[in-house]
């Protein structure tokens, strides 16, 4: 039982690390070959100028890297549950969505793709599929306030599965603006609730949370400024609506807010400067997602990798901590 336990912390790590270190080198070269690269927004820093072209949609490598390894793994050792495939459904679903936006991009020469409410409807779908199967395996409709107690909402839960998964992929998708944040972030939010999964003896949701955490690693080492691939929206809203399931799955939702707290505070930066540019006609930070902030005051992008990492390092610890 102790080599089994074992396993499920090294197997997926080193699944999904070597599946995405082999493949996404080989990504590369296919876009260099076919000129297919990111478009920079006009209105972002003027210096991001200089990663025009980049390859996009690295998330197709360590997608593709963890479904493998959880099917493989899950079969092996006999945790192919409901639950891991609702995750892998997520997964790949969003990172679908994100493909979808991520190609208009690239074959239409533009930085838009998706209209907002397109996105908007196809996230909101696969959040209800989500709650579908959620519900159907009897699943708490309830949110836990950090271990004070559970409000049980009832069928009004399915709207908060909705606005969690929604949301915090957009939340997620709106922090990818620098080479490796999103990467290092995801790191060390899917270990945090890897170490809860495991206390829960939920080995399922283990599994998946290590193998992302093994890909993403691999993934990182070609994402790392000056980045040689993006992940693109695939990745982004992948990883963002896979974060929010696994928070529900593990039945420490709020939790979310405080280990992802730098994608709260990304979004809410989003948030503040659009209303308060609408009402008053004035900007409270220099450019947002708040990222390009710090940007525009003099940090390097590794400064604020390394600053935020901390931040999301402390907050991960912190709220591992309050959970076990």
């Amino acid at each position: 039982m102790k080599g089994l336990k074992t396993m499920n912390w090294m197997f997926p790590l080193i699944g999904g690390f070597v599946i995405t270190f082999l493949f996404t080198p080989i990504l590369i070269k296919y876009f260099r070959a076919k000129k297919e690269g990111q478009m920079i927004r006009d209105e972002g820093p003027s210096w991001h100028e200089s990663k025009s072209g980049t390859p996009t949609m690295g998330g197709l490598t360590f997608i593709v890297a963890i479904i493998l390894t959880c099917l493989a793994y899950g079969l092996l050792v006999n945790q192919l549950k409901s639950t891991l495939i609702i995750l892998l459904f997520v997964l790949l679903f969003y990172g679908l969505i994100g493909m979808w936006d991520d190609s208009i991009k690239l074959f239409k020469r533009q930085n838009e793709g998706f209209k907002a409410w397109q996105k908007f409807a196809l996230q909101v779908f696969g959040a209800l599929v989500f709650a579908w199967v959620y519900e159907a395996h009897g699943f708490p409709m309830a949110i836990c306030f950090f271990n004070f107690g559970d409000v049980h909402l009832g069928i009004f839960y399915v709207l908060f599965i909705v606005f969690w998964l929604t949301g915090f992929s957009n939340a997620v998708n709106l922090t990818d603006g620098l080479d490796g944040l999103v990467s290092g972030l995801s790191i060390i939010a899917f270990a945090a609730y890897a170490v809860v999964a495991f206390y829960q003896h939920q080995y399922e949701i283990q599994i998946f949370c290590m193998a992302v955490v093994g890909a993403l690693l691999a993934f990182l080492c070609f994402n790392h400024k000056p980045a040689k691939i993006f992940m693109g929206d695939m990745g982004s809203l992948a990883l963002g609506g896979s974060l929010a399931a696994v928070s529900i799955l593990l039945h420490h939702e709020f939790s979310l807010l405080w280990i992802g707290l730098i994608f709260v505070i990304e979004t809410l930066s989003v948030m503040l400067q659009v209303g308060s540019f609408k009402l008053t006609g004035k900007r409270i930070f220099k450019m947002t997602p708040i990222h390009h902030s710090f940007e525009m005051s003099g940090w390097s992008e590794w400064k604020i990798d390394i600053v935020f990492w901390t931040v999301g390092l402390i907050t991960a610890i912190t709220g591992v901590m309050v959970m076990i």
